[in-house]
């Protein structure tokens, strides 16, 4: 199955703003009834047979933000405009993305990176740009899909509100 980046809309039926029922019942939607995960946690995460992990992360009562986790198989596939997030090497994603909008290395973390303007973050535990054997540093391990402003400092924040009032 396809699973497309939308951002900052969501990913299939999870959508950013929609109510923590809502979006626990969208995440149901999207377990494999033929092979449900014993590391399911109902309204937290899923684990599809593929080893794709979905997760939603909800703040008062909101879906704020959806992760995915690189799958074991080919099965699903992650993608933002037809870019394969966990099937292309990491630096490949970010070239590609970057055709898109601006993508920067995150600044604690330079394994990860965040295309601030689409409020989609990419996470690798280290980076091995030169050796595919090495998968965990080769490939991205995750992708998170936010609300604006997600990724504000609380001066970001206050600068956001301001603006908009």
């Amino acid at each position: 199955m396809d699973f497309d980046l939308a951002p900052p809309t969501g990913v299939g039926p999870l959508r950013i703003g929609m109510t923590r029922h809502a979006a626990s019942t969208a995440l149901d939607s999207l377990r494999d009834l033929s092979a449900i995960s014993e590391s399911d946690r109902p309204g937290q995460h899923i684990f599809r047979p593929s080893g794709l992990m979905i997760s939603i992360h909800c703040v008062r009562e909101m879906l704020e933000a959806t992760e995915l986790g690189r799958p074991s198989s080919q099965t699903d596939r992650v993608l933002f405009r037809s870019v394969d997030v966990f099937g292309l090497p990491a630096r490949e994603v970010v070239r590609r993305v970057g055709e898109f909008t601006s993508i920067d290395e995150d600044p604690d973390d330079d394994a990860s990176f965040i295309a601030p303007d689409l409020l989609l973050s990419f996470w690798r535990p280290f980076a091995a740009d030169d050796e595919p054997e090495e998968q965990q540093g080769y490939y991205f391990s995750s992708v998170l899909l936010a609300r604006p402003g997600y990724y504000d400092t609380p001066a970001q924040g206050a600068e956001r509100l301001q603006q908009s009032s």
